[in-house]
């Protein structure tokens, strides 16, 4: 099925004249429809879509998500939600990082913070009284392990005794992040994870007197430990392609394609360079062909002198000396091309964690740093 949507996008998109990130939707659609096949029927799913969608189209991937049936959204900071509020997505947002400052905007557009101290949870029970708020929604995020953001266990007296003081707030739902998902190796530590926040949880249903969602698993936690789905499960990177895991990437399919194109060709001698520095030093007679693309559209600089690549009429072709600001040359000697030909930074093959495996990066990092610059295709 993956091989044949391949051949079909291949016959149907036009080919790249400029630098550009295509989006495939139908990709997308397949992505979520393998997630969903791994949970129980009625677990929910929240779709994170921070950091413009992990480097895609945040709108675009939301609005496809909602025809999809998605139950949450997840954002890092309001600014991203209200990205969302603005293109007319109703769907309830997930703010996992909400500061003091974004308040009034997570309000306003009726996103839904997720709380993760005393401080917190004061500052904001204090501001939805301020603002005459009933029942606000809040989710409670404890940490079990990871050590990054959480409330812990000796936090619960005081949680409880908070809540009992105002009616501005209700706990909507109840989260934990696992560390390590992806590592079988450290499942005795994830299953301890598990443990600790259900122990927690439970804990303060009992003294709230309702049942708030509960939700810890992200997406190699979706495949790794089923049992924990509890009432809802977050992904990510699985929608764009990814699953952590070479034997669920069989199953995915990567949404984003970042394309360019050959702006010149140029004939290099032996002992001349290229690029700055001087760094690739012809030792024969060589062609390279200049991109329109460098490290402010997120190709870093690690990938210089030969670790990175791109690929050329299916030819992979080594990148020349330093990457530059806005552009790359790469070793074309044998590969039959000229000047305005497509070129394939990433996609299919390679994918984005291949490529971003040659500088010992993860496909998040690569993904993301796409710089806005870059135009999005969104086609289906």
């Amino acid at each position: 099925m993956l091989k044949r949507l391949r051949k079909i996008r291949k016959q149907t998109m036009p080919k790249a004249t400029e630098t550009v990130l295509e989006i495939d939707l139908n990709a997308l659609r397949h992505n979520y429809e393998y997630i969903t096949s791994k949970l129980d029927k009625e677990t929910r799913v929240l779709a994170v879509v921070k950091a413009f969608g992990y480097g895609s189209d945040s709108v675009a991937v939301a609005k496809e998500m909602v025809d999809l049936g998605v139950d949450y959204f997840a954002v890092a900071y309001s600014i991203e939600g209200e990205t969302l509020r603005n293109a007319g997505i109703h769907a309830p947002i997930l703010v996992l990082h909400p500061l003091p400052a974004n308040f009034e905007s997570i309000i306003s557009s009726c996103q839904e913070p997720s709380l993760y101290s005393r401080k917190m949870l004061l500052d904001f029970i204090a501001f939805a009284e301020e603002k005459k708020q009933k029942d606000y929604p809040i989710h409670l995020k404890f940490n079990t392990g990871l050590n990054r953001l959480g409330f812990t266990e000796d936090d619960i007296d005081f949680i409880v005794s908070a809540l009992s003081k105002t009616k501005s707030v209700k706990i909507k739902s109840m989260l934990s992040h696992l560390a390590a998902t992806e590592d079988l190796n450290e499942a005795e530590f994830t299953r301890k994870q598990i443990a600790r926040f259900q122990s927690i949880s439970e804990k303060i249903i009992s003294e709230i007197g309702y049942r708030p969602m509960l939700h810890t698993l992200n997406t190699s936690g979706i495949v790794n430990f089923p049992e924990a789905q509890f009432d809802m499960v977050r992904t990510g990177i699985a929608l764009y392609g990814f699953g952590n895991n070479a034997e669920v990437n069989k199953h995915l399919k990567p949404v984003s394609t970042l394309k360019t194109v050959i702006s010149q060709i140029h004939e290099i001698k032996p002992g001349e360079t290229v690029g700055y520095n001087r760094k690739f030093v012809s030792d024969k007679n060589k062609k390279t062909a200049t991109l329109p693309i460098g490290h402010a559209d997120g190709i870093s600089r690690a990938y210089g002198n030969g670790i990175g690549w791109v690929t050329i009429n299916g030819q992979k072709a080594p990148i020349a000396g330093n990457v530059c600001m806005d552009m790359i040359m790469v070793d074309v000697s044998d590969i039959d091309c000229q000047e305005g030909d497509e070129v394939i930074v990433f996609g299919d093959n390679p994918t984005a964690g291949e490529l971003a495996l040659a500088v010992n990066s993860i496909p998040y990092e690569l993904l993301t740093a796409i710089s806005q610059r870059v135009k999005r295709r969104v086609f289906r």
